[in-house]
């Protein structure tokens, strides 16, 4: 059994893999950057005991990162409750898929785990949606290509820059509208930015399968994917473990 933990800019997510498969439940907790090593520790103990595993019960960890401040903090914590090997996602890393970009150093790791996974998940080529603090849409080649794709600033990212900065909008909670034509300021704000984000999702996908000549297998992951893919006119598959998964088979490539 692995420990996978994938650091995003506003959650932490832990999972547990055992044979191939992500344990239930998924947990997460903010990303603090001020946190220290030992701290980290403590959270992981007490993670841990939720789904009833203790560290003795791990043969290793890995760690999908994109806050460099926290990468080195989370492996200590790891290494301060457990006798694992840990595992980071980077540079040197088996990964089983080729970089197609102008830069391969600029490649975030969650978008590289994603795309491992989609390659044996999914038919090829697969267009990824990864929702999170930003939108990630990458796109993934027959021949296991990461090619590229388009970033936009996620749903909740949205959400934050239209309160703040207007006088007269409230703070309010994501959820999804009654009706698109909606009759409060409320849920006029909520139809918006849903089907807006379903809106923007179908339209890049559009302009992605016309550049590639080709149409694609489209998964869709991170916490507000189940929120928004039923408005979407292209058919996508929520796939919440896609990460982890990925994750477990980067381990076992670099083992």
């Amino acid at each position: 059994m692995i420990l996978g933990i994938d650091v995003g800019n506003t959650h932490i997510t832990f999972g547990c893999i055992d044979d191939g498969k992500v344990l239930k439940p998924l947990l997460r907790i903010p990303t603090d950057r001020k946190e220290t090593e030992y701290g980290f520790a403590i959270k992981f103990k007490e993670i841990l005991g939720l789904s009833q595993i203790k560290p003795s019960d791990l043969d290793g960890a890995v760690i999908s990162s994109v806050v460099p401040v926290v990468t080195s903090l989370l492996k200590k914590a790891v290494e301060l409750i457990a006798d694992v090997e840990v595992l980071v996602v980077g540079p040197g890393i088996k990964t089983g898929i080729k970089i197609g970009i102008d830069d391969p150093g600029t490649l975030g790791a969650d978008l590289v785990s994603t795309a491992v996974a989609a390659a044996e998940k999914y038919p090829l080529p697969c267009i990824i949606i990864d929702m999170g603090t930003a939108t990630t849409v990458t796109v993934l080649g027959e021949g296991k290509e990461f090619k590229g794709g388009a970033i936009y600033p996620g749903l909740g990212t949205s959400l934050n820059a239209l309160t703040q900065g207007t006088s007269l909008l409230p703070a309010i909670e994501v959820s999804v509208p009654k009706n698109a034509v909606a009759k409060n300021t409320v849920d006029c704000i909520r139809s918006g930015i849903v089907y807006g984000t379903a809106g923007a999702i179908d339209g890049i996908i559009s302009a992605l399968e016309d550049e590639m000549g080709k149409a694609a297998s489209i998964v869709c992951t991170g916490g507000m994917g189940p929120m928004v893919s039923p408005y979407c006119k292209h058919e996508l598959i929520d796939d919440e473990e896609l990460l982890l998964n990925g994750l477990d088979i980067i381990w076992k490539k670099n083992r």
